[in-house]
């Protein structure tokens, strides 16, 4: 039995709290879709900019337009550069695999070219301070 909610960096209001308590006392594997948030966390789109030619350019507007969105931005680079700037997607990626609960996030890839940032995380350890930062970053 899993749970599949929409979970993410910019998107925690859904998991957090009751259902993840409840994903913990039964046992439940989370794996949470959309874990780039309709591409806005693999850092291709930023605040001023449009996300045109995105397929879901109204969900990565509405991301770009959330006071959070600068906040996440500057903490996923900061981590990114870090870790000797592997990529954003990664870094987001990794955020989520560091939660309890949680199995595996969902993330596609619609070219081959988009995969070696979401293969990446399997390699990708954040530090004990980058969660809470990159948690805080999104609060």
């Amino acid at each position: 039995m899993a749970l599949q909610p929409h979970y993410k960096l910019v998107s925690r209001d859904t998991y957090e709290g009751e259902l993840s308590r409840v994903a913990a006392e039964r046992g439940l594997a989370t794996v949470p879709y959309f874990a780039l948030a309709a591409g806005f966390l693999t850092g291709n789109y930023r605040p001023g900019g449009t996300p045109e030619g995105s397929v879901r350019a109204d969900s990565v507007q509405r991301y770009l337009d959330s006071e959070r969105a600068p906040r996440v931005l500057a903490a996923l680079d900061e981590v990114a550069a870090a870790h000797g700037g592997v990529e954003i997607a990664t870094v987001a990626l990794g955020w989520l695999a560091a939660q309890p609960t949680l199995v595996a996030p969902i993330a596609s890839a619609r070219t081959p070219e988009q995969l070696p940032p979401l293969l990446a995380v399997a390699d990708l350890e954040l530090t004990t301070a980058e969660i809470p930062a990159l948690t805080e970053a999104s609060a």
